[in-house]
């Protein structure tokens, strides 16, 4: 038969002949087949939807002709870096200005007691104080210009940013202090920036300082303004060593007697001078001006405009320190767009209850912070099935996210994540995080989790505070995303260590708007820190994936030599092994006179005694830091991670030592910033070296 005779021979059904085979069916069919249809209908109306990304995320940077292999954002469209996004917007002052036009005078900065609520300052208020505060500076002989650098020696609250914009409302020059860089950094900067006013929260800072002018180590001081209150002792010691004591009231009411009109500065004007603790010698001066914040700013509203601009409704809760740079950046795009920002209560222990009365909507973190949060949750999974369900709901999260979608009303959320959500509040649209990596698993497991826009940055002080930055809908975990609009990045060979530009891996360097003055008064650092053509060598080795984001892969600084002849940057095994459930801490250490590198060991308080159980050891804490059986475990388990992550034989450690106290600020052994101290690491732990490599003799 033809295939014409065959088509004329099919009978189509009539409308006629559908309703006459529906009238047959039962009627519990009918109504299977029209909740059947219900529900279709209510999953493509409600269906999630993911989010359309601003570029095509297999290409999310390109290369910048005549820049020797320097990439940018496809999200430029030239070569020509981002300076500002808003037209009116070129300083800090100007932020600030904005975001007082744009939030119809509504709350800005928020703080509170125990068990209250929180107490809220109006954008014109936080306007007027901070003229007033910059009016008194000058009355009292203070310079409007980049030359006057004013210290700030407070922990965050209202009143760092009202004396922040006081600085910057009449063209001076703010440099945050912290007291864990220790009483003799503190002092070394002092002197080195000729700061002869410092603004400090509490009495035990004032004395701090007071007792340095009486040793004769600080001879510039003059003036130290109090936010709390203090006793009249105080003012009598000041008055003794040529140091006057003043409320930051009185400052305040001062300027009203003598209010000055604004003196704005410039884009190119020094706004910051951020000091930076190296894990050697003396911290350096970062010099950051007007442009550098603006245009850093600018470059995270480019990367999310079309998903995520904030608005007068939002609430940053700030805990992170004020006198670090990404804090201050994220505080800069909240303050530009008329959001509120509430300040923890100063104790990281009541952070919970200040995110739970809070609610933020904006939540930037570290990851330190992150590893605690993963490892609560899964220190709460007590049982089998319970673990179960958090993996399988987790799973079923991840593969949305993997697909774009991030929501937080799925049945997963209602059933294992809400508790989660709520402990921070229940609001939070937005997380970024910096400063250190964060493992793979913790970052993805979190962004399904919470079911927000959570982005991860890289960048240092010397630029501001981020150079490249994950873009919105990719949700992928284990690179850093793309360079900022900000800034050009580009790979140099590190022959050493065998990256080569060429292979796409080499070290970072970054060159735009956010990339900072130089050191303050320290001409070598900086020709270190800065080439002829611009760029800055930021000392992190990293490699172009194929998307065109960057992934850091090693750290160029630190890396020792073996007695063969190999080359060790222990930052990159120590990356590698922290992923161990049964740590927390890991310090790599190698000498030129050995044939393999050994290290302390952390283990993690939270987790290792439920690690240890499943393995059947038994103990305290500190009893199984000193069990040797216990030990070899644990190293088992590092060497196995480091052999699946394609660590080289000669990089692994050969013996470990555990060890009980977690390195920390407060004993010398980490940087303000978390970094760890490598010289000081090794002087705490030099006898157990020592022993591991007799033990160990080849």
């Amino acid at each position: 038969m033809q295939a014409h005779e065959i088509f004329r021979n099919l009978r189509i059904p009539e409308l006629g002949d559908v309703r006459q085979y529906v009238r047959t069916l039962p009627t519990n069919t009918l109504m299977g087949f029209g909740a059947f249809a219900a529900l279709t209908t209510y999953w493509y109306a409600t269906r999630p939807k993911a989010l359309k990304p601003p570029c095509d995320l297999a290409m999310q940077s390109v290369e910048v002709k005549g820049q020797d292999g320097a990439r940018r954002s496809t999200l430029l469209d030239s070569d020509e870096i981002l300076i500002y996004y808003y037209d009116d917007v070129r300083t800090v002052y100007d932020v600030f200005q904005r975001g007082c036009r744009v939030s119809n005078n509504g709350p800005c900065l928020g703080h509170r007691k125990p068990n209250q609520p929180y107490q809220w300052i109006s954008y014109q208020e936080v306007s007027d104080r901070a003229e007033h505060l910059g009016s008194a500076l000058l009355h009292r002989g203070c310079k409007p210009n980049s030359e006057q650098l004013i210290g700030i020696f407070a922990q965050n609250r209202p009143e760092w940013i009202i004396t922040e914009l006081g600085c910057y409302t009449y063209s001076m020059v703010a440099v945050p202090l912290y007291d864990t860089l220790g009483a003799e950094a503190i002092t070394y900067i002092i002197n080195k920036g000729e700061i002869s006013l410092v603004f400090c929260d509490n009495t035990e800072k004032a004395k701090l300082l007071l007792s340095n002018v009486e040793k004769g180590d600080i001879s510039i001081l003059n003036t130290i303004v109090l936010m709390d209150p203090f006793e009249e002792d105080l003012v009598e010691r000041g008055k003794k060593c040529g140091v006057e004591i003043v409320s930051l009231k009185a400052i305040e009411e001062e300027g009203k007697t003598y209010h000055e009109k604004p003196k704005p500065p410039e884009p190119d004007d020094l706004a910051v001078v951020c000091f930076t603790s190296g894990t050697t010698g003396n911290p350096k001066g970062a010099k950051l001006s007007h442009k550098n914040i603006v245009s850093n700013t600018a470059a995270f509203l480019k990367v999310t405009e079309d998903l995520l601009i904030p608005s007068t409704q939002d609430v940053l809760i700030s805990f992170l320190p004020l006198a670090h740079m990404f804090e201050r950046v994220v505080e800069c795009v909240v303050l530009c767009h008329g959001a509120g920002i509430g300040f923890f209560q100063g104790d990281i222990r009541l952070l919970m209850d200040d995110l739970k009365v809070l609610q933020p909507t904006i939540f930037p973190v570290v990851p330190r912070l992150l590893n605690r949060m993963f490892d609560r949750v899964f220190g709460q999974a007590n049982t089998t099935l319970k673990r179960w369900l958090l993996e399988f709901a987790s799973k079923r999260k991840e593969a949305e996210l993997r697909s774009g979608i991030l929501r937080k009303d799925s049945i997963w959320d209602k059933l294992i994540f809400q508790k989660l959500q709520d402990s921070l509040g229940g609001k939070v649209r937005l997380m970024i995080t910096g400063s250190a990596p964060v493992a793979p698993t913790v970052l993805t497991f979190l962004r399904a989790a919470l079911g927000c826009q959570f982005y991860e940055g890289y960048g240092q002080t010397e630029c501001t505070a981020g150079c490249s930055l994950s873009i919105p809908g990719d949700w992928t975990a284990g690179h850093v995303g793309a360079p900022m609009p900000c800034n050009y990045v580009k790979l140099v060979d590190v022959e050493d260590m065998n990256y080569f530009a060429a292979k796409g891996e080499g070290e970072v360097c970054v060159k735009g708007s956010n990339v900072f003055q130089g050191y303050l008064k320290d001409e070598e650092k900086t020709a270190e820190a800065l080439d002829k053509d611009g760029w800055l060598h930021t000392g992190d080795v990293g490699k172009w994936l194929p998307n065109g984001t960057l992934k850091i892969i090693d750290r160029k600084k630190h890396i020792f030599k073996l007695a063969q002849g190999e080359y060790i940057a222990p930052e990159k095994i120590e990356n590698v092994y922290i992923r161990s459930e049964a740590v927390v801490q890991v310090f790599v250490h190698g000498e030129s006179l050995q044939a393999f590198p050994v290290g302390v060991v952390i283990p993690d308080p939270d987790n290792v005694l439920h690690w240890a159980k499943k393995r059947k050891f038994e103990g305290t804490y500190e009893e199984l830091c000193k069990n040797k059986d216990f030990k070899n475990a644990v190293l088992e388990d590092l060497l196995r991670l480091g052999k699946e992550s394609g660590l080289k034989t000669f990089e692994q450690v050969k013996d470990i030592a555990l060890h009980p106290e977690m390195f920390s600020v407060q004993n010398g052994l980490l940087t303000p910033t978390l970094k760890a101290k490598r010289p000081e690491l090794r002087m705490f732990f030099q006898t157990q070296i020592d022993e591991l490599y007799a033990n160990n003799k080849v």
